[in-house]
């Protein structure tokens, strides 16, 4: 069993920046799997921010993020990171990152391809 736990949320003003982290924890084999993000803001449905491959060769992003984020992962300590600058408003949600147990990169921004979901972390942009 894989477990997984987003760090890093918290209140920024508009133009501002925070780097968020999810760990991941049970298996040996977390460095394998492919790791996304995603963000659900309060009335809307969660959405696909970015992915990382496994190897971290790979990355993938939503247009509305794209430029404003950087998505990485250390794989020597199990965890995948995912830089945020100039943070808007409308980037308040609340932000899960997920794990595939496929190292495949392929629909990344399909839900229903990761296995394993954090509880998420808050995050809160003010104008």
């Amino acid at each position: 069993q894989v477990q997984l736990a987003e760090s890093g949320g918290g209140l920024v003003q508009a133009g501002g920046s925070l780097r968020l982290s999810c760990a991941c924890s049970g298996r040996t084999f977390c460095s394998m799997y492919v790791i996304g993000w995603f963000r659900q803001a309060p009335g809307k449905e969660r959405e696909f921010v970015a992915a990382i491959s496994h190897s971290g060769g790979t990355t993938y992003y939503a247009d509305s993020v794209k430029g404003r984020c950087t998505i990485s992962t250390d794989n020597a300590k199990n965890t995948g990171s995912l830089q945020m600058n100039n943070l808007k408003p409308e980037d308040t949600a609340v932000y899960y990152c997920a794990v595939r147990s496929s190292p495949y990169f392929d629909a990344v921004q399909a839900q229903r391809r990761y296995d394993y979901w954090g509880q998420g972390t808050q995050v809160t942009v003010s104008s």
